[in-house]
C-alpha cells in the first residue's frame, strides 16, 4: 500500500525557523493546517510543537484540534455558508469575514451560545477573492463593530491564491493605513494587521515588510520551505517534509508508444504521438497510486533518472529507461511533493499516513 511519510524532526526545524523569525519581528502568527484535512496523527505532531493557534478552511478539522487541545486559538479561514454558522461559532474563536450579513449570523449565534467571537475584516487589495473594497470599508466597519458577541481584532487580506497577484509593500501599508483611518475616526483598537500568508514571507527576509503588518497565517512554507517568490528552498528550511512511497505492483519492458485508433482518455486527452520514438522500447512500472490520491504533475521523483509517463485512476506509470538500477516487482520508489500533491494524498483514505524519525 502506497504511504506518505511525515518527518517530525524536519517539521520542527521548520517550525523553529519561522518562530525564530517572527520573534525577532515581533509578529504574532498563526499555523494554517488544511493541509493534514484533520488527520489526527499529524495534527497531534504539529500541536505538539507548541504551537498556540491554528487557522483551517473545515470546521471538522477545527472539532478536531479543539478534541486534541481545547485551549488552541483556532481560525476559521473562508467565508462560512449559513447553514454551518452554529458549528463555525462553536469551533473557532476567530472567523476572516468580508459579508455583513455573514456577521450578523455569526452575532445571532455568537448569542445564542454565550460567546465572544472574534473575527478578521478582509479587504480587497487586488487578487479578488474575498474581501471589502477599500472604499466601502469604514461603512463596512461602522455597522460591525455595533454587532452583540462580535470582537473585530484585525483587518485582513488574501493575495496570489487566486489571480497570483504577489504581496507588495505598498499593498500592505494601504492596509496598514486602513486600520489607522478606522482607529482614529472609531475611536478603536484593532490588534491585528494579518498580511497574509506564505506568498509574504520574503518581503520579511528582504526587509521589506511595512512595520504596520504584525500577524501571518502560515501554512506552505512551514511544511515545504519554501520562498514562494523565488521558487527556491528558504535557507536553513527544508523542502521534503513529507514523503510518497509507492510500491512497483508490474514491471514489464514495453514500447514507448501505444498502438491502435487513439481515443480520449477518461480524463478527456488525447495523447499525441512522437515518431521519433517508433520501434523503441523501455523498462515501465505501475505504481499502487493514482490520479484519485494525486495529480502526477505534483510528484516529485527522489530517482532523477525517472520519468512519469501519466496516470489513470489508481495507478501511475513511470519509464525507468533500460531500468540501471534494477527495479523490480515489489521495490519501492520515493517522491517529494508540491503543496497541492501533499494535499490531495492527505486527502486520500487510499493513501497510509505514518510519522518516521
Amino acid at each position: 500500500m502506497a504511504y506518505l511519510t511525515l518527518s517530525k524532526h524536519k517539521l520542527r526545524q521548520n517550525f523553529l525557523f519561522l518562530k525564530n523569525l517572527f520573534e525577532e519581528k515581533d509578529i504574532s502568527w498563526g499555523v494554517v493546517s488544511k493541509i493534514f484535512c484533520g488527520n489526527r496523527l499529524f495534527l497531534t505532531e504539529l500541536i505538539n510543537l507548541g504551537v498556540t493557534e491554528i487557522h483551517d478552511s473545515r470546521i471538522s478539522n477545527l472539532a478536531m484540534i479543539k478534541m486534541i487541545k481545547p485551549e488552541i486559538q483556532t481560525v476559521y479561514i473562508k467565508p462560512v455558508s449559513r447553514r454551518n454558522v452554529g458549528k463555525m461559532v462553536q469551533f473557532a474563536d476567530v472567523s476572516l469575514n468580508s459579508e455583513l450579513k455573514t456577521i450578523e449570523w455569526i452575532s445571532e449565534e455568537a448569542v445564542l451560545q454565550g460567546k465572544k467571537h472574534k473575527i478578521i475584516i478582509m479587504v480587497e487589495t487586488g487578487d479578488l477573492r474575498e474581501g471589502v473594497m477599500g472604499d466601502q470599508l469604514l461603512d463596512f466597519y461602522a455597522r460591525v463593530f455595533e454587532l452583540p458577541n462580535i470582537e473585530i481584532i484585525g483587518l485582513g487580506t488574501n493575495l496570489n491564491c487566486l489571480n497570483g497577484v504577489m504581496p507588495s509593500t505598498d499593498k500592505l501599508i494601504q492596509l496598514s493605513l486602513y486600520k489607522q483611518i478606522i482607529e482614529l475616526k472609531f475611536n478603536k483598537s484593532i490588534p491585528w494587521v494579518s498580511a497574509g500568508t506564505s506568498v509574504t514571507i520574503p518581503l520579511m527576509l528582504t526587509h521589506q515588510l511595512p512595520a504596520g503588518v504584525n500577524h501571518f497565517r502560515v501554512g506552505e512554507t512551514l511544511y515545504f520551505g519554501v520562498n514562494l517568490v523565488e521558487e527556491s528552498i528558504i535557507e536553513g528550511m527544508h523542502g521534503d517534509v513529507f514523503e510518497l512511497n509507492v510500491e512497483i505492483v508490474e514491471m514489464q519492458e514495453k514500447p514507448l508508444l501505444p498502438t491502435g485508433v487513439l481515443a480520449s482518455t477518461p480524463q478527456g486527452e488525447v495523447k499525441e504521438i512522437d515518431e521519433k520514438l517508433m520501434g523503441k522500447s523501455s523498462f515501465r512500472a505501475i505504481v499502487d497510486v493514482g490520479i484519485l490520491d494525486v495529480d502526477p504533475k505534483y510528484l516529485i521523483a527522489k530517482d532523477k533518472n525517472i520519468e512519469i509517463l501519466g496516470a489513470s485512476s489508481d495507478m501511475i506509470i513511470i519509464n525507468l529507461g533500460q531500468n540501471p538500477e534494477g527495479y523490480k516487482v515489489g521495490d519501492v520508489l520515493s517522491f517529494d511533493m508540491k503543496y497541492m500533491g501533499a494535499l490531495s494524498l492527505l486527502n486520500s483514505d487510499y493513501v497510509d499516513k505514518k510519522i518516521v524519525d
